[in-house]
């Protein structure tokens, strides 16, 4: 995967593309999130790798004005897009990091912590969760979403193919978050692993995300995410990546969006 300050480039370069996707998928997402981790009102909540906020703000919402939340990510641009939001709705009460969250030592124990679609960036996937662990109090929550599988398949695989015939070869830098999806894109996968890293009371549920997408939706998915790694660097070879691929989706794409939400408690 991607070191992570150059994934922070990644996303400050994808920050608009990545927050056109917000009404289709990570907003519902998000809200599916806060639901599962059952975010009660004036509990403190982390939401580590926020993105555009998304997850922080119903999380916000959930908690009510007097709680702590805090939310964490390296991308500035994305942060801004998230204390936007934040401002516009009037919470107060969401503080912005801009961090590695394997970095992030608050002064508080939190209730619950939230990470959406990001725990398979972590480039020890094992020791980053156990971190996020160790930021619960006793009894606290731990949530986060992942895609299950099957999901992102096809899209990616057009992608690939389309690149691979410019001459392009997967970066070995994609390869360990690719890896670590792979390893917790069941449920049964993702509650084994939580069991092993000492959590308990582990819930993980299959949820089906169909997402319709346009061809501009479907390029800002690319543009907005790590897949851009991928295209050539030459830019009239990007062109053509980008033609072939989004002629092959047409002009509507049902992507699947599968999503695993995860739950667990710290003893």
């Amino acid at each position: 995967m991607p070191e992570q300050q150059p994934l922070a480039r990644i996303f400050d370069a994808g920050a608009g593309d990545f927050e056109r996707m917000a009404p289709s998928l990570w907003n519902p997402m998000g809200n599916a999130l806060v639901a599962a981790a059952d975010v009660k009102l004036d509990e403190s909540v982390l939401d580590a790798c926020c993105g555009g906020g998304s997850i922080t703000v119903p999380a916000a919402q959930s908690a009510g004005p007097s709680a702590i939340v805090d939310a964490v990510d390296l991308s500035a641009e994305l942060l801004e897009i998230a204390a936007a939001k934040a401002k516009t709705l009037s919470l107060e009460n969401v503080s912005f990091s801009q961090s590695d969250v394997l970095g992030f030592r608050p002064d508080t124990q939190y209730d619950v912590v939230l990470c959406g679609y990001a725990v398979f960036f972590l480039p020890d996937m094992d020791a980053g969760v156990r971190h996020l662990a160790s930021l619960l109090r006793s009894g606290g929550r731990l949530a986060f979403s992942t895609w299950a599988e099957g999901a992102l398949t096809d899209f990616t695989s057009a992608l690939f193919r389309h690149c691979a015939a410019e001459g392009v070869q997967l970066p070995n830098t994609s390869e360990s978050s690719r890896d670590n999806m792979l390893r917790i894109n069941t449920a049964q996968k993702a509650s084994d692993w939580l069991q092993e890293l000492g959590l308990k009371e582990v819930s993980a549920a299959h949820t089906s995300v169909p997402v319709l997408l346009s061809q501009d939706l479907a390029w800002s998915l690319v543009m907005g995410s790590p897949l851009r790694l991928l295209l050539p660097e030459d830019q009239d070879a990007a062109g053509r990546v980008r033609d072939a691929f989004l002629a092959e989706l047409g002009e509507e794409y049902t992507l699947n969006a599968d999503t695993l939400l995860v739950t667990a408690v710290k003893p």
